[in-house]
């Protein structure tokens, strides 16, 4: 079993809309809208904010469980945007520099909470209150994402965070390296790493079930 199949299993409906999102956020009416707001229009990035809140919402709620705190750091992260618009190279696509700030702030979050204890990519509302529900037999499927959000939670930060990125969310490897700031070697190498990772958590999961252990 691959961690491509457990992922898109339990995140089905999530991930089919995330994609529709990613393949609109490149299209002409972006660039416009970003041009616009470069130079000061505020309805012009009023759209990009309706455009994206909401995936930036659940990418920050991968990794904070407080829905409160992700609130607080969705509007950080569009505040940091609008204020270094002007560093922004239209040439380039707008979302994964968008992705880029958000990411940046939700792990300086957790680097200043870390010491006061654990905490994990996933909450117990990060993976359904989004989702919508595609699946007849939803008791199966929300087992199965808690089996994957258990056995994610076992794999070290770097790798885990390039896998959710990869393949829950389904970012490019271009768009994780640079909200990353890694080489795309680096992440692939590492998205490989953390898939081998998985799938041995995962073959070792079902043999304890299949013995009872």
């Amino acid at each position: 079993m691959t961690v491509q199949m457990s992922t898109h299993d339990a995140f089905e409906g999530q991930l089919k809309a995330d994609s529709e999102t990613t393949a609109d956020s490149g299209s002409a009416s972006e660039v416009h809208f970003v041009h616009a707001a470069q130079r000061g229009d505020e309805d012009a990035f009023r759209q990009l904010v309706i455009r994206y809140e909401r995936r930036v919402f659940k990418v920050i709620h991968r990794f904070i469980t407080d829905p409160e705190q992700v609130e607080d750091l969705v509007q950080e992260a569009f505040l940091r945007a609008w204020r270094r618009l002007d560093q922004f190279d239209l040439t380039r696509r707008f979302g994964p520099w968008l992705f880029r700030l958000a990411v940046n702030l939700t792990f300086d979050h957790l680097r200043r909470v870390k010491r006061r204890g654990r905490w994990s990519l996933f909450s117990d509302s990060a993976s359904t209150a989004l989702q919508e529900p595609v699946s007849r037999d939803t008791g199966e499927q929300f087992d199965n994402a808690q089996e994957v959000r258990a056995i994610l939670d076992e794999i070290p930060e770097v790798y885990r965070t390039v896998l959710i990125l990869r393949d829950v969310e389904g970012f490019c490897t271009a768009e994780v390296a640079s909200m990353t700031d890694r080489t795309e070697a680096t992440i692939r190498w590492r998205l490989a790493e953390a898939r081998k990772m998985f799938r041995d958590a995962w073959d070792r999961k079902e043999r304890r079930d299949l013995h009872g252990d």
